[in-house]
């Protein structure tokens, strides 16, 4: 009887566990650019709506501060850039799986501000006071945006007159110009068709920038779960570029 009233405790715990789930959900961590946020939102609601027992933890932010975060060894199990700097910045770091990156989507850089008619090419906005642009050092967008500036031969004038307006990503450069404490703002097309207030004023000529694409890869971490490669399975899928596609995106070509 002794050994039975030691032993029972034990087994009545296996009894326990063996009538518990295996595991809770599995979490999937992911991080995305800002200015995919309410596309990616909408889509993992979506995939959770399928029936997917799956905890999605998002990370949206600039691709730079994203990609310097994995490099660091942040927990993130799939990565999508806004440019393919970055994305070449964690390939050559070992912490992506090369045979997963492929371009998502498509994008298009745009200036947008209050209506306007004095402002209808990337030479008007010289006579603009306050200007804002995602960081070049970490922000894709402000990097396009630069670079388009310097091919159009005002970049350094604007700098020199201190006009621009440093934002930490291109959403907050478009609540600048939203909410009128910009003249105007670099943004991607996808960001300025959820302003309130400010509208378009013109595309940005795509020659003078490169093209706006989205890479995205399973992280080494990630390509080792089949969680993971699940739902990077589904945002590379059909049904996913249809609501890309709603959100402004473009088909990669």
């Amino acid at each position: 009887m002794r050994t039975l009233q030691i032993l029972t405790p034990f087994f009545a715990c296996c009894l326990l566990l063996a009538a518990a789930p295996l595991h809770a959900a599995d979490a999937i961590n992911i991080s995305v650019p800002a200015s995919m946020t309410d596309v990616v939102k909408e889509l993992a609601e979506r995939y959770k709506a399928a029936g997917k027992e799956v905890a999605i933890v998002p990370n949206f932010g600039p691709s730079g501060a994203l990609a310097k975060q994995i490099d660091e060894g942040a927990p993130a199990d799939l990565f999508i850039s806004a440019n393919q700097k970055w994305m070449t910045y964690l390939r050559d770091a070992k912490k992506i799986e090369p045979q997963s990156e492929k371009i998502l989507a498509v994008n298009t850089l745009v200036f947008v501000g209050a209506k306007n008619p004095a402002v209808t090419k990337l030479a008007d906005i010289v006579g603009l006071k306050r200007i804002a642009i995602g960081s070049p050092k970490s922000v894709p967008a402000g990097e396009y945006a630069a670079q388009a500036m310097e091919k159009a031969g005002i970049y350094k004038q604007l700098e020199e007159g201190q006009k621009l307006v440093m934002a930490k990503d291109v959403r907050q450069s478009l609540i600048y110009a939203d909410r009128g404490e910009a003249d105007g703002a670099f943004v991607y097309k996808t960001d300025a068709l959820m302003a309130t207030q400010a509208v378009i004023l013109f595309e940005v000529p795509q020659d003078l920038y490169d093209q706006v694409t989205y890479p995205i890869a399973l992280t080494a971490n990630g390509a080792k779960q089949a969680e993971a490669k699940a739902f990077y399975d589904f945002l590379t899928g059909p049904e996913a570029l249809k609501v890309f596609l709603k959100y402004g995106f473009s088909a990669p070509k």
